[in-house]
């Protein structure tokens, strides 16, 4: 049986704090029961990267484990082997000697197996009378033993990881066949749109993407190619819902049916009259506009995508944060009268894009307002832009997540 204890290399091999960690480390660890030698080599097969391993290291762990007579690690029966050089060069597949102690140094720094070096650096072992080994100077395998549960729960986490990575990348793939296919049929049927620009906007995305990127950076043009893909549908469906309305208005002559449920500017104008009559003002005489067809409304973006681009606003909200649409437009109204925006303004914002839409704008201008002059002149370029079906909220939320950086703040 090998005791466990500090050694230092033979020859002039150096020695460091950090070996002397690892040795006492192992020393002092108790080693449990035996455990499968091979089920330990594949949990380090896949943990490789964690530990900076080539594949001709795993080689040559490889030729190690087969040194190992018992199909089990047991500490009761030692765990040094001790193979000669040409021995293991044969074993792990004829590698060079110079590869051959480059990678069991790669070993041993990643603390997968330490050196027992004898007197004179050779690797040998003494026996009893019953051939039993005594001891032995080699490489000892303990750390194998010693760290089995945690290279189990490694391997679990690298090949948790792993299928992540992949599922991203599907979504990745399947999103951009959407973009590209729509595009294309877009483009093809006469559909109207700047489609220059979008598919300009397609390319940049891709383009961003490294050759060979990681899963944050997958995640990153994921979610850049969702917004994409979500403004291609509004543009489509904003087109389809003029024509359907177009359609319905030569049918029926001129019917036209309000179902616009209460929003935000309504509130802010009906509270602002309460304090007129209260402060002894005269109550004013609410204009009644008169009916006319508009565009449908373009749809809403998550809530969540609308606070990544937008962070500032969430000091604005009710209880110094946003959680749901109503307390979005509750701080719209409050950035509104912030940044010098007339009522009107943001009621024709609200008319023309619908009242979440208009509270998200309002937070893109508060995002870039060091940027822009008037706040009230941009909001009804935009609200102009919206009611002709030629603006969408996409582009401004992309080029805002982009410049803040997504995820830089997590929303509650």
């Amino acid at each position: 049986m090998q005791t466990g204890h500090v050694t230092t290399p033979f020859g002039r091999r150096p020695m460091s704090l950090a070996l002397v960690k690892g040795q006492m480390a192992i020393a002092d660890s108790k080693l449990g029961a035996r455990i499968e030698k091979w089920k330990v080599f594949r949990d380090v097969c896949e943990a490789r990267e964690r530990f900076g391993l080539q594949d001709r290291a795993l080689a040559v762990l490889d030729a190690l484990l087969t040194f190992y007579p018992n199909g089990e690690l047991d500490a009761e029966h030692g765990l040094v082997v001790f193979p000669s050089n040409a021995q293991l060069s044969v074993r792990a597949h004829g590698i060079t000697e110079s590869t051959l102690r480059r990678q069991l140094g790669a070993l041993v720094d990643a603390g997968l197996i330490q050196r027992r070096d004898s007197p004179n650096g050779k690797r040998y072992a003494h026996r009893n009378r019953d051939g039993e080994i005594e001891q032995a100077y080699g490489f000892d395998l303990t750390p194998l033993l010693a760290r089995a549960k945690e290279l189990a729960i490694m391997a679990q986490d690298v090949a948790a990881e792993r299928m992540r990575f992949r599922r991203t990348k599907e979504a990745l793939t399947i999103c951009r066949r959407d973009v590209r296919k729509l595009i294309s049929a877009a483009v093809e049927e006469g559909a109207s749109g700047n489609w220059g620009n979008v598919e300009s906007m397609y390319v940049g995305i891709l383009g961003r993407l490294p050759r060979y990127p990681d899963r944050a950076q997958v995640e990153t043009t994921l979610v850049e190619m969702e917004l994409l893909r979500e403004e291609v549908l509004n543009i489509l469906e904003i087109q389809l819902n003029t024509e359907n309305l177009h359609g319905n208005a030569s049918q029926n002559d001129r019917h036209i049916h309000n179902s616009k449920p209460e929003s935000i500017y309504e509130l802010e104008l009906s509270s602002k009259n309460e304090q007129d009559e209260n402060f002894g003002g005269k109550p004013k005489a609410k204009s009644v506009m008169p009916a006319k067809a508009k565009v449908e409304p373009i749809k809403s973006f998550p809530l969540g995508m609308v606070l990544r681009a937008c962070p500032q606003i969430l000091d604005y909200g009710p209880s110094g944060g946003i959680s749901h649409w109503r307390e979005l437009m509750t701080a719209a109204v409050v950035v509104r009268s912030m940044l010098g925006v007339s009522p009107s303004a943001y009621e024709e914002a609200c008319e023309a894009m619908g009242p979440q839409n208009a509270a998200a704008a309002m937070a893109c201008i508060l995002e870039r307002s060091n940027f822009i002059n008037s706040a009230g002149g941009y909001l009804r370029d935009l609200t102009r832009r919206s009611a002709q079906g030629e603006f969408s909220l996409g582009p401004m939320l992309i080029a805002l997540l982009k410049a803040n950086g997504e995820g830089a703040r997590r929303v509650g």
